[in-house]
Formats: C-alpha cells, structure tokens, sequence
C-alpha cells in the first residue's frame, strides 16, 4: 500500500455502504465469540473438568450453581440476539428458551452418555471412556450436535447453524441441525460423514468415515419436505456409503456395505453389498511390481 492508503480505506468504507455484510449491536447478531463461549459452558456442564480447567474436587452444589447461572445468563443473552431477520426477541422469551435448555441438560448428558458407550464399546482401539470424551472427533460431533438439534427445535436456528458448522470445521462431519438421532450413535472416524436436515436415524447406529445422508434433489420446491432417508435401529452404514431420499428406508438390523450407493427402501436384517469384481494375480518380478508404484 503507498501513502497513507486513502484509496484503499475509501474503497473499502464504499463497499460497508453499498453491501453491508458488518455486524453491529443494532442488527442483533451473535459473534463467533459468543458461539465458543456458550459451547465451552455447555460441555463443561455436561463433561466437567474435560473442556476448562481440571476439577479440584467432584462437582457439588456450589460449583453447580455457579456455571448454571453464567450458562443461563449467557444463553439469555446469545438467544435474544441471534435473528436478524424477525423481531429481536424478548427478553421474557429469550429466558424462556435458556431455562427450557438448562432443564434439557440432565436428558441430553445421559444421552451423551450414552453416546460415549456405544464408541467405547464399539472400537476395540478405545481404552477407556475419558479417552472417548477427549479425543474422539465422532462424540465431538454428536455432543455438538445434540446441542443444536435442541436450539434448532425451539426456533433459534441461526445459532444452532452456527454449531453444526463450528463443529464441521473442526471434525470434517456435517451433521444439519434439523436431522433427529437416536440413542447409542456411534461416528467412527468421522471424517466426510454428511447428514440431512430431514434424516431420521434411530437408536444403536453405527456408521463409518465418508457416510452421506442426502437428497435426491436440491430444489428449492422440496422445502419443509422429508428429503433424507430414515436409518432404524442397529443398522450399521460402513464407509463411503452413500443413501438418498426421502421415501428412502434402511430397516433395522440392516447392513450397509462400504461405497454402496443406495436410492430405494431395504428391509430389515439386510445386508447390502457393493460387490466389484477384484482381480489378484502374482506379479512374476516383485522388483518390477515395486517400480511401477
């Protein structure tokens, strides 16, 4: 930049006139600041000691208290600002939406709990559960997930976004807010998992690394439809398995194979393969073999 770049702060204060896209206190919107700090609180609630700093001691009462109402405050305050684009809510209904959370929370840590078990039990390299909880990317998604999916039901959906994509960043797993999952949900590995608003997934499935559950069409015509397949119970999705739909359904104790492709209803106790022909055949130089990686 030469000079005092008059140019270029001009340019760029005619482009805040003409564009917009600044936040300010008027417009009503969360930062990503304010996204961390309700998800550092949340986990540390659910998983004490895990997210912050170490516990001294087991929780009690006191330090109970304590993160509650900061969780509560906070919750008020991030819920009452996150719509731009309708009528700031209340002060009287954006408490209501935190209290309706702070009253979720014992639920949704047993189904976290849950969650941890299904990953622990499920993987023979998991050593224990507070590796689960500290390490694993697949109960990080579920965990966040789960958080949104309660935002996203009581109409604060700008923030439950802000979650699912937050976590996206972090873990390569796309799990929309909107989707509905069952107990026991196992991610392993994680990365390239996608799943749709509209998705229904029941209780004990397991699914593996690169795992979409989409739409057959984008269109904007198919809004407020059910676009995603429904997965029931114990059904297991291996990776790069791809199923689409929303008539689609995978029945329960079904198996899915790894890069299936899959646009129709299974019943249950399937098991659905992709079966490539695999040909192996003895190199007569192994030295040749080597050079032509």
């Amino acid at each position: 930049m030469t000079g005092d770049g008059e140019g270029t702060k001009q340019r760029l204060l005619e482009s805040y006139r003409s564009a917009g896209a600044f936040n300010t206190a008027s417009d009503g919107l969360p930062t990503r600041r304010h996204l961390m700090e309700v998800l550092h609180d949340v986990e540390e609630v659910i998983f004490p000691g895990f997210t912050g700093e170490r516990l001294s001691r087991a929780p009690d009462p006191v330090w109970l208290d304590a993160r509650i109402a900061r969780l509560r405050a906070l919750l008020a305050d991030v819920v009452g600002m996150e719509c731009k684009e309708c009528d700031t809510r209340s002060v009287a209904e954006a408490t209501e939406i935190a209290d309706a959370f702070i009253e979720a929370l014992p639920g949704l840590r047993q189904l976290l709990l849950e969650d941890v078990q299904a990953l622990h039990q499920g993987d023979p390299a998991s050593q224990s559960i507070e590796e689960v909880i500290l390490a694993y990317p697949g109960l990080r998604a579920v965990l966040v997930h789960r958080i949104a999916h309660h935002f996203w039901g009581t109409g604060a959906r700008l923030l439950a976004r802000m979650m699912a994509e937050h976590i996206h960043s972090q873990t390569g797993v796309d799990i929309h807010p909107g989707a509905t999952i069952g107990r026991g949900f196992h991610i392993d590995h994680g990365t390239g998992v996608v799943v749709g608003e509209t998705t229904h997934i029941g209780d004990h499935v397991k699914i593996y690394q690169g795992v979409s559950l989409g739409a057959l069409s984008v269109s904007r015509r198919k809004f407020g439809e059910k676009r995603h397949p429904t997965i029931e119970d114990h059904v297991t999705i291996y990776a790069g398995a791809t199923i689409l739909g929303g008539d689609t359904v995978v029945g329960h104790h079904s198996i899915i194979g790894g890069n299936v492709w899959l646009v129709k209803s299974v019943p249950s106790y399937s098991v659905v393969e992709n079966d490539p022909t695999i040909r192996v055949r003895p190199k007569q130089d192994h030295q040749a073999w080597f050079y032509e990686i």
